[in-house]
């Protein structure tokens, strides 16, 4: 595959959260396949080595470092050295996130800082850390990967709505103040699809049971996902929704709200809510 992202940046130079596994080596995969120098970051050092060795034997030339991306120090001191090894940045993709559910006020604020810190202030930091270097170069892309529950904002799952619409919020701002100085910028907001999202759980045991059971059912790969995602950012797309169930949440809520936010609170206030949840096919 001879992704556009690729011709509009002849330097390939890639930063990308969250690649020792699911969606993100998916696009690291993608990329490698086409030549790119990629700096990938993950949490875990096994899937973080696993990666480098998959990527590189597809084409890559590979970065790895091993932190936690909610630590903003650690984070800064790796994305300085991928800049001093490659002079540069056209890509970055703030992937890396963790899901979860549980009802609000019986989820641990403890739990909310941790995810707030993984999904909502990692995108903030890679997009502070990179947006001077593409100013200076007056060019580059960022792709922050959402979700379609930054738009429909569902029941039991407040957390994970709150840091995903923090995301989509932080991408519009970005894509008007940087409009004029040449670097483009794309939302992801997809439902399920299979991936590991649910590793790091710390909800209650019917949340954990919905989101593993959806996921395992869903019909496209993170492999697949990631493709659809490049080829759409090479287009200069700016909301990326896939697959149609995410094209449905955006069209009700942005044409008929109030009968959509009445919808899900009637459907929430039946008792067999969870049972509902678990039938749902994606």
């Amino acid at each position: 595959m001879n992704y556009k992202l690729s011709e509009k940046h002849p330097n390939k130079r890639a930063f990308i959260t969250g690649g020792g596994g699911g969606l993100g080596r998916g696009m690291s995969l993608a990329l490698a396949k086409d030549g790119w120098t990629i700096g990938i970051t993950d949490i875990n050092p096994t899937a973080l080595e696993e990666s480098k060795k998959i990527l590189e034997q597809a084409g890559g030339k590979i970065y790895t470092y091993q932190f936690d991306v909610s630590k903003r120090d650690d984070y800064k001191k790796a994305f300085d050295d991928y800049i001093a090894k490659t002079r540069g940045l056209d890509l970055l993709i703030n992937n890396a996130g963790v899901g979860d559910g549980g009802l609000f006020g019986e989820y641990d604020l403890a739990n909310w800082e941790w995810i707030t810190g993984i999904n909502q202030m990692a995108a903030i930091y890679g997009s502070h850390f990179a947006t001077p270097v593409m100013k200076k170069q007056r060019s580059g892309h960022i792709i922050s990967i959402a979700s379609a529950a930054g738009l429909a904002n569902m029941p039991n799952m407040s957390m994970y709505n709150v840091t995903k619409s923090a995301v989509i919020s932080l991408m519009e701002t970005l894509y008007a103040e940087l409009y004029g100085a040449g670097i483009s910028v794309s939302v992801v907001c997809p439902t399920f699809f299979r991936s590991n999202i649910m590793q790091f759980h710390k909800g209650d045991e019917d949340s954990k049971k919905i989101g593993e059971t959806i996921i395992k059912r869903a019909k496209y790969s993170a492999d697949e996902i990631a493709d659809y995602i490049l080829t759409q950012a090479g287009k200069n797309k700016f909301y990326i929704l896939h697959p149609w169930q995410a094209k449905m949440v955006y069209y009700l809520r942005r044409f008929v709200p109030n009968l959509f936010l009445k919808y899900k609170a009637k459907e929430f206030a039946k008792k067999d809510w969870v049972q509902k949840a678990l039938s749902q096919k994606f």
